[in-house]
């Protein structure tokens, strides 16, 4: 029976058999953080032989450069060539960055507020200035935003990405829209791919604002957790063939393929914009880590050979997203009180809450010992208006811990929803 066609009494004895659970779990002294999608260290171990590749002594580049000194601002050749099939673009199209690309959306919002766009207007220099941001969705995209004082406008996802026909309309009306957050693939957190369609109406925009940029976040472009995944369209080779190229800011980092803090990110879009952001890169850094870019080049070699890697990664997360999805059909389903996606990719699994109730059900977990992201992280501000969006981070416990923690969650829900419909009724 779902929860809400039980009467007062069916649902009292219904909170009071979770209560007793609930202080069953409290007794334990869990304590297990799934705050971040934080790679495991069964996965972080996948990639420690990559620290060996500098065993010949050779830290040369293909061009014979010599990766331990200074210059090559934007890359090395062998880099550029590595991580540009990873995002859809040319070698000419690429910079390398150092291990975040979270760090390169940054400075790239930092140097169109500070000294605009291919020669616009800086966005400091208007009065307001504001974002779409898709949500639920990234929470650092959004505090990025946030630290620059730039107002945040929600954008609703749908099954196919963005709610396009509200993106159309705002940019087309609103100069001072000067961007859009898109995590375009398995997006976070629900886990979406956007259709074709609605890449080819993102490629085709026409913003009022000739300075207005998608930042096309694509983190998870190789994070699959099916054997057949289905990929996205390439934005820019849509956007080139409606001569609007400079419209998408791209990024991408091997951040979860290798090592977190030691990856290597890359931005990619038109030439035109690659060259024009590489004259201020040029004031704020010598180069980036080469002897990083070319230890994952010797170790990878290939992007086809990154592929390869990634199913390894597949073998560990699909155990741990079976463990959350399955225990939501089995406890939550039935019961009507929660909704989300099982994602084919991604970090997260994305759980809605009886409207009013995430807060409720973060706060009991801490309670009991589960440490989840905060409610309301994934949307601007921090404010999620229905207050029932929780991002769910499977990757870093074991299956074990993953389980126990799931068990203690659902009674959270079951709790939380129950004491709900008891203050309605």
């Amino acid at each position: 029976m779902e929860l809400s066609q039980m009467n007062k009494e069916q649902l009292l004895c219904f909170k009071g058999e979770n209560e007793a659970d609930y202080s069953k779990f409290k007794a334990q002294g869990l304590s297990l953080d799934m705050s971040r999608g934080k790679p495991s260290s069964d996965q972080l171990d996948l990639s420690m032989d990559m620290l060996k590749v500098f065993d010949d002594g050779n830290c040369t580049s293909e061009t014979g450069f010599d990766c331990r000194n200074y210059g090559l601002l934007d890359g090395i050749p062998e880099a550029k060539k590595l991580f540009a099939p990873m995002i859809g673009v040319n070698t000419d199209e690429i910079i390398i960055f150092g291990n975040s690309s979270l760090s390169a959306m940054y400075w790239s919002v930092q140097t169109a507020y500070t000294h605009g766009v291919l020669g616009s207007k800086p966005w400091c220099k208007y009065d307001k200035v504001k974002f779409l941001c898709p949500v639920p969705g990234y929470d650092r995209h959004f505090k990025v935003t946030e630290f620059f004082g730039i107002e945040m406008i929600n954008v609703p996802m749908t099954p196919t990405g963005p709610d396009m026909d509200m993106v159309e309309r705002l940019v087309a009306e609103d100069e001072t829209v000067k961007g859009i957050w898109c995590v375009p693939q398995y997006s976070n957190p629900d886990g979406i791919s956007y259709s074709d369609e609605t890449v080819k109406r993102f490629a085709a925009l026409k913003p009022k604002a000739k300075d207005f940029r998608i930042f096309w976040d694509n983190a998870y472009c190789v994070h699959h957790l099916t054997d057949n995944p289905k990929y996205i369209l390439n934005i820019l080779d849509e956007a080139k063939k409606v001569g609007n190229e400079n419209i998408v800011y791209m990024f991408g980092s091997t951040s979860k393929i290798t090592f977190p803090g030691a990856g290597v990110a890359f931005m990619g879009g038109s030439k035109e914009n690659m060259d024009a952001l590489k004259k201020f890169l040029g004031t704020s850094i010598i180069s980036y880590d080469k002897m990083n870019q070319l230890r994952h080049v010797k170790y990878f070699g290939t992007y086809e050979n990154i592929l390869e890697h990634m199913k390894k990664h597949t073998a560990l997360l699909v155990p741990k997203f079976n463990a959350v999805t399955d225990m939501l059909e089995a406890e939550i389903a039935p019961l009507g009180i929660g909704s989300w996606i099982k994602p084919e990719g991604g970090y997260f699994v994305s759980f809605n809450s009886l409207p009013g109730c995430a807060k409720r059900i973060v706060q009991l977990c801490k309670e009991a010992g589960v440490v989840l992201t905060g409610a309301g992280a994934t949307f601007p501000y921090g404010k999620d208006p229905e207050d029932k969006n929780i991002r769910i981070s499977p990757s870093y416990p074991t299956v074990e811990e993953l389980k126990k923690a799931m068990e203690l969650f659902v009674i959270c829900v079951k709790l939380a929803s129950a004491e709900k419909l008891l203050a309605e009724a």
